[in-house]
């Protein structure tokens, strides 16, 4: 048997999220994203299912799972609405982060009430100035006896805004460059920590994107997660979960997107015949499955490498979520072209998932920074 084959287990996991969002997302995704609407409380209601804390250990109320059984879950619950989908996967990987880098004390402090999304939290990293060039940031936090005091800017922060938020913050406490980083866990209503106005987006108009703003912010010295200049190392193994969580709620947009097509072109008729009758239009839902069925095989192989913590992880969670983000909003756009100008319309809710996983190209490091990370790899293995 293959090592990410679905066993019972497994699709109990997948059936599960498929369910809930079926039930409570789908049904309210476009009135939520034509009301800018976060709908926080139907995300607790997630928490109570284990998705507060897929991958934290479970001695803190975590649900211990791999990152492959994650990936089963974010796409499943990306059927229901991508743009909530990607914030509890954002939510998880700074719970995650704190897990695997925290103290024990930090653990018991910060991670209840992450499991059970009394608090929800964001990842703190883009800034204005340096957004590809993550290295280069410049949000500053400077010792002060028992605090560091933090001055500086993060820019699109998914989530944001909330008095009950809580933030994962890198900030530069040393010289240039990634080993002058450090991460500092940030609760929200700490003295300093400003937010700016809601973002008008192509989409993902379910979760608020804001400015995170520190003027003068003072963290307690005890809030800083591992030492001083590791930040970007923790930064960095954050992301290789986060682009495979991206790649799960892009294939499975896709997924709602071509199940929705094929629902129309059942009952939608031209020159007589109904539209999954004509071969031309076959061949094409043929392309896209077949599409889609290679990038989930490409992801379940590049988390099963993640759990296994394999030297190839990083390149293959880099070329899983590039082929996974780029196929995915292809089949979403073919999936609105066989919709016809009804795709076009907000009422099928195919528009807002094309909207929707445009930017999944471009966040978790942009798919070009991808084809870098996977260059290099190769480059350095051929030498």
């Amino acid at each position: 048997m293959p090592e990410f084959a679905l066993d019972e287990d497994r699709i109990a996991i997948r059936d599960m999220a498929r369910a809930f969002a079926d039930e409570k997302l789908a049904p309210h995704a476009v009135d939520w994203d034509e009301k800018k609407h976060f709908p926080i409380e139907v995300i607790r209601e997630t928490a109570p299912l284990g998705m507060g804390a897929i991958y934290v250990r479970e001695d803190v109320g975590g649900s211990a799972l791999s990152r492959f059984e994650a990936t089963l879950i974010f796409e499943a619950l990306a059927t229901g609405c991508p743009s909530i989908s990607a914030y509890i996967s954002i939510h998880n990987m700074c719970a995650w982060m704190i897990d695997a880098f925290g103290g024990e004390a930090q653990r018991r402090k910060f991670l209840p009430p992450l499991v059970s999304m009394e608090r929800l939290a964001s990842y703190c990293l883009t800034e204005p100035g340096s957004g590809s060039d993550a290295a280069a940031l410049r949000t500053r936090a400077i010792r002060d006896r028992d605090s560091y005091v933090l001055n500086g800017q993060k820019q699109f922060i998914s989530g944001a805004g909330n008095e009950r938020d809580f933030y994962v913050v890198m900030a530069r406490t040393g010289e240039d460059g990634p080993k002058g980083v450090s991460t500092f866990l940030v609760e929200g209503g700490a003295p300093g920590l400003k937010f700016g106005v809601n973002e008008r987006k192509m989409g993902w108009n379910a979760q608020p994107t804001r400015a995170v703003i520190f003027e003068d912010c003072r963290v307690p010295v005890e809030n800083r997660l591992g030492p001083e200049g590791v930040g970007f190392k923790i930064a960095m193994a954050g992301l290789d979960g986060g682009r495979l969580n991206i790649g799960a709620c892009s294939i499975g947009g896709a997924q709602s997107a071509l199940e929705k097509a094929l629902a129309y072109m059942k009952e939608r008729k031209a020159f007589g015949k109904r539209l999954d009758e004509f071969q031309a239009l076959q061949f094409r839902l043929a392309d896209m499955a077949t599409e889609l069925e290679a990038a989930r095989t490409l992801l379940w192989r590049a988390a099963c490498a993640l759990d296994a913590k394999t030297p190839d992880a990083t390149k293959l969670c880099a070329m899983s979520k590039r082929f996974a983000t780029d196929i995915s909003f292809r089949v979403a756009n073919d999936a609105l072209q066989l919709f016809g100008g009804y795709g076009y319309l907000a009422d099928y809710g195919v528009e807002k998932i094309v909207r929707d996983l445009r930017v999944h190209q471009i966040l978790e490091g942009t798919n070009e920074i991808m084809r870098l990370i996977v260059a290099r790899e190769l480059v350095a293995g051929a030498r």
